[in-house]
């Protein structure tokens, strides 16, 4: 059964409540997904440790249940 963009945004809210999060539904049918996710939480993170932690939050449903992710990060600029 796909995920729903909610289910998606929760799940990485839950573990990174700070981030913003943007999906895109690639090919109309919930399993193949764009999103752009931006958290201060990333300042000072490799993009690989940043994915890491937006893998952790979707707690392994990657492969099966969430089919395809792009998968885009970023710490807000600097004011």
């Amino acid at each position: 059964m796909p995920m729903s963009a909610h289910e998606i945004e929760q799940m990485i809210k839950s573990k990174i409540p700070d981030a913003t999060v943007d999906l895109k539904d690639l090919a109309g049918d919930n399993d193949h997904w764009a999103a752009h996710v931006v958290s201060p939480s990333f300042k000072g993170k490799s993009r690989v440790q940043q994915h890491q932690m937006v893998y952790d939050a979707l707690g392994g449903r990657m492969g099966g249940v969430l089919h395809a992710l792009a998968l885009t990060t970023a710490a807000p600029p600097e004011t």
